[in-house]
Formats: C-alpha cells, sequence, structure tokens
C-alpha cells in the first residue's frame, strides 16, 4: 500500500459566495421549459440536444434524452459516432430536501452510469455522487467503480476553526474508485491559513486488492518516487488553477447568469469563468 500525501494553500472562498452560485445554476434549470421542439431556456432560446421523453420537467421520475456534444465540432475533431446514447433521469427535485440526478452513457461499447445527489440544495450541505463503467463485453478487468462524497457543512465549518482546533475525526471530501486489480482513496481536510487563505491537505491511498496485494506492493515500491513526484505536481497544478481562477475576479451574478444561459443555448461550455 502507499500513502501519499501533499497539502498546499489556496484562495479561500466566501460561503455566501459558493452559496449565491449553486443557487443561481438551479434558478436557471428551473427557468427552462420543455415542449415538443426540445428544451427552452426562459428568454425562448432552444437547448440543442435536450429532449424530455417521459415525465414531468424537473420531477421526480422524469427522463431526458441529450444529444452528446450537437455543436459544430472544432477544427480537427469529428462529430460523434451514431452509436453514443445518453439519458438523464430526475430522482429527486425538492429544492428544500434534496435534488438526485442519474446520468447513463453508452459509446463503443463501453457503458458509464454517474449519480449525483446534492442534499438541501437552497443551502447545499452535501454532494455526493456515484460512478460505473464496464465494458460488457470487456471481461471483469474492464470494471470500474467510484464514490465520492463532500460534507460541506463540515468543510465550511473547518475552513472557519479557530486556530488550534483539533482536526475533525473524517475527512470532508472523500472519494474511493475500486477496480479488479486494486483500489484508491483520495481525502481532503481544510484549515485556516494566514491572510485567510485555506490550507488544503489531500491524501492518496493505493493498494492491491485480494491476491494481487503482493505484486502491487512490489510495484508501488518500485514506482514510489515517480509516482509521488506525479502527485505532488498534480495536486500543486490544480491549486495553482483554483487561485488562478478566483484570484482573477469572480463574475458577478448578472454576468454569471449570461454566460451559463449562452453556454447551454451553444451546448458548449465555456473553459473559464467570466471576468
Amino acid at each position: 500500500m502507499a500513502r501519499l500525501h501533499r497539502a498546499v494553500v489556496v484562495t479561500a472562498v466566501d460561503r455566501d459566495r459558493f452559496e449565491e452560485c449553486a443557487a443561481l445554476l438551479l434558478d436557471i434549470a428551473e427557468s427552462t421549459r420543455t415542449g415538443r421542439g426540445g428544451a427552452l431556456l426562459q428568454d425562448g432560446r432552444p437547448v440543442p440536444g435536450v429532449r424530455l421523453v417521459k415525465g414531468r420537467h424537473l420531477r421526480a421520475g422524469a427522463r431526458y434524452t441529450v444529444a452528446p456534444n450537437p455543436a459544430e465540432p472544432s477544427p480537427g475533431k469529428t462529430q460523434e459516432t451514431p452509436g453514443e446514447t445518453m439519458t438523464v433521469r430526475i430522482r429527486e427535485w425538492r429544492r428544500s430536501t434534496a435534488i438526485a440526478v442519474e446520468q447513463h452513457m453508452s459509446a463503443a461499447g463501453t457503458e458509464a452510469r454517474v449519480r449525483l445527489r446534492l442534499t438541501t440544495p437552497d443551502r447545499p450541505s452535501a454532494l455526493e455522487a456515484g460512478l460505473a463503467l464496464r465494458n460488457p463485453s470487456g471481461g471483469f478487468l474492464q470494471r470500474i467503480s467510484g464514490r465520492a462524497k463532500a460534507d460541506l457543512n463540515a468543510w465550511w465549518a473547518a475552513a472557519d476553526a479557530p486556530a488550534g482546533a483539533l482536526p475533525a475525526a473524517r475527512a470532508p471530501v472523500t472519494a474511493r474508485a475500486r477496480h479488479p486489480l486494486g483500489r484508491a482513496s483520495v481525502a481532503l481536510r481544510v484549515r485556516p491559513a494566514d491572510g485567510g487563505a485555506w490550507e488544503v491537505g489531500v491524501t492518496l491511498t493505493v493498494s492491491g486488492r485480494g491476491l494481487l496485494r503482493p505484486p502491487a506492493a512490489l510495484a508501488l515500491l518500485l514506482f514510489r518516487i515517480p509516482l509521488r513526484r506525479a502527485f505532488r505536481s498534480g495536486v500543486d497544478e490544480a491549486a495553482a488553477r483554483w487561485t488562478a481562477a478566483v484570484d482573477g475576479g469572480l463574475p458577478s451574478a448578472d454576468a454569471l447568469r449570461a454566460e451559463l444561459a449562452g453556454a447551454l443555448a451553444s451546448r458548449n461550455p465555456p473553459d473559464t469563468l467570466p471576468r
């Protein structure tokens, strides 16, 4: 088993601003409507490729078909193959309690199922995600599953904890992945840093499973140094991108609303937030 840890300092995000952005996303979703022609934004612009095929819009039991990428391909890229399919099901939709969505994708013989559940969406307290990826004709080795959970209340409590406070028994953000050959887990902890920033600690644990534990342990021992370097580089790069995005200035509510609505209308989300 290999256990790697890295701590980085990043710019903090205000909780009220975070919750404002989350509420804005839900407001935009709930302002859409559906009809025979597909989905429409509040201003009447269509959302390409999205169609309600069962149930009532944004109600439990609703099912949508989604064209993977109806926009024109970029230079050098080709259109998606006809074999690609995507469906979205609404399991729950109550902003006072929870919103749960399940997405199923199939392409080139690979199937993926993603589940997301946001608790108390008007003031997000927890986000849970699940992933199952498999190739039905590829045998048991071509399967991977994972789960992740962010306890947002615990995150904000840790981020605002007084100096010298003991860390919580459990990390507020965790993720686990499982494959027939091994498993991996990631845990994120946060505490206040100088200047109102956050110090985020990232811990990665990797191990083999069953009879593969001895050879996996040997491989991790042999490649421990390059694995550590890659892990540190990845964490540092993610931290730098986060800080650059936040320090660059978060968009106003009106600018964010316009940008998100435009991205839905074009089905070509921007790489960066508006400035």
